[in-house]
């Protein structure tokens, strides 16, 4: 049973503003401990892609709260949801903390589905009720 849908449609060149602005703490907000790892390594040998990393995992981030009715508002925070890939590739999403308890207590499970071009990052989010 379908208990939210979110999307969300991100402008690159917004998040290379608010990065050239507050610099890596930007990427630290954002991103959990895994995801920092892998976008600086992308960042190193391409920036471009780095920042095209950091826009689809912002984006994904806020699909994910708009499925679940939640916003960015406690237990719902950027660094209690972590976007990951399962061994095929797919996106997946990987909770921490409250948030994982929050999800568990409801029975939910999300799915997730992002993308991007050159100027946007999109991302797609259902969340099902097991």
């Amino acid at each position: 049973m379908i208990y939210g849908i979110g999307t969300d449609i991100c402008d690159i060149r917004r998040i290379r503003a608010s990065f050239e602005r507050h610099g890596e703490r930007f990427a630290e907000k954002i991103l959990t401990a895994n995801e920092l790892a892998t976008w600086r390594t992308r960042s190193q040998r391409w920036p471009e892609r780095g920042l095209r990393y950091l826009a689809t995992r912002f984006s994904a981030k806020e699909a994910f709260s708009k499925a679940v009715g939640l916003g960015m508002v406690m237990p719902m925070t950027w660094r209690h949801c972590e976007i990951g890939n399962l061994p095929s590739g797919q996106p997946t999403i990987l909770l921490h903390g409250a948030m994982h308890t929050w999800m568990q207590e409801r029975q939910l499970h999300a799915w997730i589905s992002l993308t991007d071009e050159t100027d946007y990052a999109a991302s797609f989010c259902v969340v099902e009720r097991r």
